[in-house]
């Protein structure tokens, strides 16, 4: 340092090297801390050098001046350095996993209790020795309505508000056309259940949607009779809700079916005692059924004379909300994830 021949000279000297000493032994932020604070601070070491810098006399300003400005550009370069380092050190170690930590769970998501409900019922069928036949969505008007006896001028038609395509072209409004396909390619014996997707044009309301899933059911052979169908659905329904149901079986209509019957089972949210999900009877509706009509047997080719058979049908949607006690169907299709996680 050309200023040693000045007394402040040396003090800028010593500071000098126990700066560059320090900055050795600076291995973490705190350590860095303590490093500017002891130069660079403004009660530090630097500082109260330029604080003596007034007293010296005036010819010897400009040189200490110099080497004062030297000495803190120094420092600071060093500081800048050493933080840079500390820096690049942190994000390297955070960079590196730690192999010891236990992994993440990855958030699985579940079926939606629709597909549950579908899933169970089918499981239930295909156990008593029921296949599984799938169908068009897009039906023609003959096998959603005619071949099922619905005449064009039937009043029946008025109980299912269709969504027309064309004239002769609609959404299906129930999935029993399945059971017309199934019978025109395959001869009986027949035991097959339909489950899928179906459109009727009514109000969306809690009670009632305009797109919606069924699982029908079809059994056809030589001597079926409406004792079968009966224990079939008892057994279905004590399986699904449970064994201690009551059930009841009330007379109905249905175009492809006769007789007809509607199965009730007693209310298991109030236990029979009558509730708004009852409509205050105790008694919740659960399907529809009847023996095949031999109208639907002709018009499939079928010797209505030598094979009788029985068709069933339910709503997955009602079914779901009776089995969990949901107060409102359209809670099913808003996709709010904590009502789903409850399934």
């Amino acid at each position: 340092m050309t200023a040693l021949k000045y007394p402040l000279a040396s003090e800028i000297a010593a500071l000098m090297k126990a700066a560059e000493t320090r900055s050795a032994e600076v291995h973490s932020v705190d350590d860095l801390e303590k490093f500017r604070v002891e130069f660079l601070a403004r009660k530090g070491g630097i500082a109260e050098l330029f604080d003596k810098l007034k007293a010296v006399p005036n010819d010897q300003k400009p040189v200490l001046g110099k080497e004062l400005n030297k000495l803190r550009s120094h420092v600071e370069s060093l500081f800048e350095a050493m933080h840079h380092r500390l820096n690049s050190q942190s994000k390297k170690e955070e960079e590196i996993p730690d192999l010891t930590l236990p992994g993440r769970a990855l958030p699985v998501g579940t079926l939606h209790p629709i597909t549950q409900t579908l899933n169970d019922i089918a499981a239930i069928f295909t156990s008593m020795g029921f296949a599984v036949a799938n169908g068009p969505e897009i039906e023609d008007d003959y096998h959603n309505f005619e071949a099922l006896n619905f005449p064009p001028d039937h009043p029946a038609r008025d109980m299912q508000d269709t969504f027309f395509i064309s004239e002769k072209v609609l959404l299906r409004t129930h999935t029993s056309p399945v059971q017309i396909r199934v019978m025109e390619h395959q001869q009986p014996p027949i035991r097959v259940i339909m489950p899928g997707r179906v459109y009727r044009n009514e109000a969306i309301s809690a009670r009632s949607l305009s797109q919606f899933h069924q699982v029908e059911g079809l059994y056809v052979d030589r001597n079926v009779t409406f004792s079968e169908l009966k224990g079939t659905l008892v057994a279905f329904a004590k399986e699904f809700y449970g064994s201690n149901i009551k059930y009841k079986f009330r007379p109905s209509f249905f175009p492809f079916t006769e007789p007809s019957l509607e199965m009730d089972i007693t209310c298991f949210i109030c236990s029979g005692k009558g509730c708004p999900m009852c409509k205050r009877t105790g008694w919740l509706e659960i399907l529809g059924a009847g023996m095949v009509h031999p109208n639907v047997f002709r018009k499939v080719g079928y010797d209505s004379e030598s094979v009788t058979g029985f068709a069933f049908g339910m709503g997955i949607e009602r079914t779901t909300v009776l089995r969990h006690g949901i107060p409102d169907l359209r809670m099913l299709l808003e996709n709010d994830v904590k009502f789903l996680e409850q399934f």
